[in-house]
């Protein structure tokens, strides 16, 4: 019963975050477009704007890209962590394959086969964490996007060096990673770790913004990207930090890029009495 329960409020959390954008973004993204003084860049949102309302009103993914699949799970201390938890999910994903649909996106990355369902070899993605309630976020990513990201290890002394990658990593990406893009920035942890610390940052509200944060993301913003590329006085919605301590020779830093279809959606799993 459980892993039945896990399979529908994946399929559940799949189909909100293709369809509907977060609250916070769509506050972040109205209060973006009212400061825009470039023509060409009003009309992308117009676009945008557009395509949004469209994919709520017909009830169909915001864009033809619907992502590789990744979760974010927390388990209350009453459900044990076993292997119905990836099966449900995987289970879920299955499902929302064919009900959303979405567009067969996971293949092997030598032979490039694609597996048919968006599942295959440690894929979806999923994160577990202790917490109050079990829930299970689905957080859809894009190809083009994801391709922009980068990871560099740098010297402990070169914290000044921070902010300058992450505006030379929106300058290399340019227009190809679908802008006005969500910058998630990990700084600390590992090799690996730091770039889940970038892929979580993308998680927090993006309607509001620390200092270090604003600070990263006015100066993304002089680059003049705009939206789609085509110029404007926003490149970058907002930049999200998440640290974690490091090795005192390290300073790994990462830069997850998010197109403005920032999607994400988190739906409470039912748990059974008798589970």
């Amino acid at each position: 019963m459980l892993i039945e329960n896990i399979s529908r409020a994946t399929e559940k959390a799949i189909r909100e975050a293709e369809i509907h954008l977060p609250g916070d973004f769509m506050r972040a993204l109205e209060k973006t477009i009212a400061k825009e003084t470039s023509p060409v860049a009003k009309a992308e949102y117009e676009n945008i704007l557009e395509n949004i309302i469209q994919a709520g009103r017909l009830e169909v993914p915001i864009c033809q890209d619907t992502g590789l699949h990744i979760f974010f799970v927390t388990l209350p201390p009453e459900i044990p962590l076993t292997s119905e938890i990836y099966e449900g999910i995987y289970e879920g994903v299955r499902r929302a394959n064919k009900s959303v649909p979405l567009r067969p996106n996971a293949v092997d990355p030598i032979t490039r086969k694609n597996s048919g369902d968006n599942t295959g070899v440690n894929v979806p993605a999923v994160h577990i964490r202790p917490g109050e309630k079990f829930t299970i976020t689905a957080m859809p990513k894009g190809g083009g996007s994801e391709n922009m990201s980068r990871l560099a290890m740098f010297l402990p002394s070169e914290t000044g060096r921070i902010k300058s990658f992450v505006v030379e990593t929106m300058l290399i990406a340019g227009g190809r990673p679908c802008p006005p893009v969500v910058l998630g920035v990990g700084i600390g942890s590992t090799f690996d770790g730091v770039c889940s610390l970038a892929k979580e940052a993308l998680l927090e509200p993006v309607d509001s913004m620390d200092e270090f944060e604003q600070e990263i993301c006015d100066a993304v913003n002089e680059l003049g990207i705009g939206p789609m590329g085509l110029g404007g006085d926003t490149t970058c919605i907002a930049v999200k930090v998440k640290k974690g301590h490091c090795h005192t020779a390290s300073l790994p830093v990462a830069v997850n890029v998010q197109c403005w279809a920032c999607r994400h959606a988190t739906v409470e799993v039912e748990v059974p009495c008798n589970d």
